[in-house]
C-alpha cells in the first residue's frame, strides 16, 4: 500500500503537472529579467568564468565564515553532476529518443534564471550561525522573506530525508556497484567510502568545498575529452544527428514511437532532475559565498545549470548519438547504452574509465550533499544537531554501499521532488523581489539593460 502511495506521489512530483510548473516558474522569472540568461551572456560570462581567471578574490581562502565562489559553483556541480549527467542521459534518449535531448536544453535554458533567483535570495536572507559561518537557502528565504516557520520546516524535512537517500544512500550504492567491476567487494568499499567520507565532512564546508575544487574540474575534464574523442571518431554522425535531435523534437508521432510527447516528457524531466533548478538545493552553498552583492552570485547559478545540462549533458548525448551504438543496439538500458559507447572507440579500458568517472562523480555528489542535510538537520533540531547528523550520514553510507536500494531510490525521488513544491511557491511570491534585486543600481549595468530592451 505504501508503495503504491509513493509511486503516485513520485508520479505526480516528476509528471507532466509539476514539470509545466518547474518551467513555468522559470519562464516568469525569465520574462521578469528580461531573459537575461540569454541577453545578458556577455556579462554573466565575464562576471564568472572570466573573472574566475582574472580576479584572485574568486579563488583565494576567505576567513570570514564564506567561500570562495568558485569553490560554491565547483561544490554545486558535485551535488547535481553525476550518473545523472552520464546514465541518465542515455536513458532519456532510451525512453524519449534523440528529440528528449532539445528539451533537456530547452528546460535548462529556462531553468537558469530559477537557479539564478534562488541564490539572489539565498544571498539576501542569509544569516550567520553561531559559529560565524553563512547559512542560506530556501529554509532561510521561506521564513525570513514570507514568514512562513512551518512552510520553512517541511522544505528542511524533505532536504533533510533526500539527503540522507538520494544524496547518500543511492550514490554510495552507485560507488559499489562500479567498485564491484573493478574485483571490490562492496563491503571493503563501504570501509573505505566511510573513512573518506568522515575526513571529507568533518571539516564542514570549506574542506568540502576544497575536495570539489580539486575533483570536479579534473573529472569534468577527462569525461569530456573522452566524449569529444568519441565525437572526433565519429564526427560525420554528427550533423545528421543534430537534425535528428531537432525533427523528433517536433514530430507529433515518430515511426520510431517516440515523437514530441515523449521527447518532451523526458527531455524537460532531465534537464530538471539533473540540474535541480527549482529544488533550491544549490542555493545552500552558493549562500555562503564570497559575493559583493546578490546579483553577482545569481550569475554563478546561471553558469552551474549551462555547466550541468546545457554543455555536459549535450556532449553526453553527441557522444552516445554519433557512436552508432543506439541505433543499432535499441534493446540496453541507460547503463549499458553507455558502456557500449565508450567501448565502441576505446575497447575494454573504455568501460573501466566510464566506470570510474560514475564512481568519483557519485562520490562528489554523496561529499556535498551531507552540507545540504545538515543544514536541514540544523534548522530544525538547532547547530548541535550537526555532528549527530553526521554519524548518521556516514553510517547510511555504509549501509547503501551494501543493501539494495529499490525501496530507498523510490521514496528518495519523491522526497527529492517534494522539496520543490514550499521551494518554487516562495519563487512565485518573492520572484519580482528577487529580479529587483538583480536591477538594483549597484548591480551590472547589462542586467538593467537586458530587462529594459526586452520591456520595451
Amino acid at each position: 500500500m505504501l508503495s503504491k502511495i509513493n509511486s503516485a506521489i513520485s508520479s505526480f512530483i516528476w509528471g507532466p503537472p509539476m514539470l509545466a510548473i518547474f518551467l513555468g516558474t522559470g519562464l516568469y522569472l525569465s520574462v521578469k529579467s528580461g531573459f537575461f540568461q540569454v541577453f545578458g551572456v556577455k556579462q554573466w560570462v565575464g562576471e564568472t568564468v572570466v573573472s574566475a581567471f582574472r580576479n584572485r578574490k574568486n579563488i583565494k581562502k576567505s576567513n570570514d565564515g564564506s567561500i570562495p565562489q568558485l569553490s560554491a559553483l565547483t561544490s554545486a556541480l558535485a551535488a547535481c553532476l553525476g550518473t545523472g549527467n552520464i546514465i541518465g542521459v542515455a536513458t532519456a534518449i532510451c525512453s524519449g529518443g534523440p528529440g528528449a535531448v532539445f528539451w533537456m536544453c530547452i528546460s535548462a535554458i529556462i531553468g537558469m534564471m530559477t537557479c539564478c533567483c534562488e541564490n539572489v535570495l539565498g544571498i539576501k536572507y542569509r544569516t550567520r550561525d553561531s559559529s560565524g559561518n553563512f547559512k542560506g537557502g530556501p529554509m532561510q528565504y521561506i521564513e525570513r522573506g514570507l514568514g512562513m516557520k512551518g512552510l520553512a520546516g517541511t522544505y528542511a524535512v524533505f532536504l533533510t530525508g533526500a539527503s540522507l537517500g538520494m544524496g547518500n544512500m543511492t550514490q554510495a550504492n552507485s560507488v559499489a556497484q562500479g567498485m564491484s567491476g573493478f574485483g571490490i567487494p562492496p563491503v571493503i568499499t563501504a570501509v573505505i567510502l566511510c573513512v573518506l567520507v568522515t575526513i571529507a565532512i568533518s571539516g564542514g564546508l570549506k574542506r568540502i568545498s576544497t575536495i570539489s575544487e580539486k575533483l570536479i574540474p579534473v573529472l569534468s575534464a577527462a569525461f569530456v575529452l573522452a566524449c569529444f574523442i568519441i565525437i572526433g571518431r565519429n564526427f560525420e554522425n554528427l550533423i545528421p544527428c543534430i537534425k535528428t535531435i531537432i525533427k523528433e523534437a517536433f514530430t507529433v508521432k515518430a515511426v520510431s514511437g517516440f515523437g514530441l510527447a515523449k521527447a518532451a516528457r523526458y527531455g524537460i524531466s532531465r534537464g530538471v532532475f539533473s540540474n535541480e533548478a527549482g529544488l533550491g538545493s544549490s542555493a545552500i552553498i552558493h549562500a555562503a559565498a564570497d559575493c559583493k552583492n546578490a546579483g553577482e552570485q545569481g550569475m554563478w547559478g546561471i553558469l552551474e545549470v549551462f555547466i550541468d545540462t546545457v554543455f555536459m549533458c549535450s556532449v553526453t548525448a553527441a557522444a552516445v548519438l554519433t557512436s552508432g551504438v543506439y541505433q543499432s543496439k535499441t534493446h540496453l538500458n541507460g547503463a549499458q547504452l553507455c558502456s557500449a559507447v565508450f567501448e565502441s572507440v576505446f575497447g575494454k579500458a573504455g568501460g573501466y574509465f566510464l566506470n570510474a568517472c560514475v564512481c568519483l562523480f557519485a562520490f562528489a555528489t554523496l561529499v556535498a550533499w551531507s552540507y545540504y542535510g545538515k543544514c536541514g538537520a540544523e534548522y530544525l533540531f538547532g547547530q548541535k544537531s550537526g555532528k549527530i547528523y553526521n554519524v548518521i550520514y556516514i553510517l547510511s553510507a555504509f549501509a547503501g554501499s551494501l543493501i539494495r536500494l529499490e525501496s530507498v531510490w523510490s521514496l528518495s525521488d519523491t522526497l527529492n521532488g517534494l522539496m520543490a513544491i514550499p521551494n518554487i511557491f516562495a519563487l512565485l511570491l518573492l520572484g519580482k523581489e528577487a529580479v529587483a534585486e538583480i536591477k538594483r543600481t549597484d548591480a551590472p549595468k547589462c542586467i538593467r539593460d537586458s530587462y529594459l530592451s526586452f520591456r520595451n
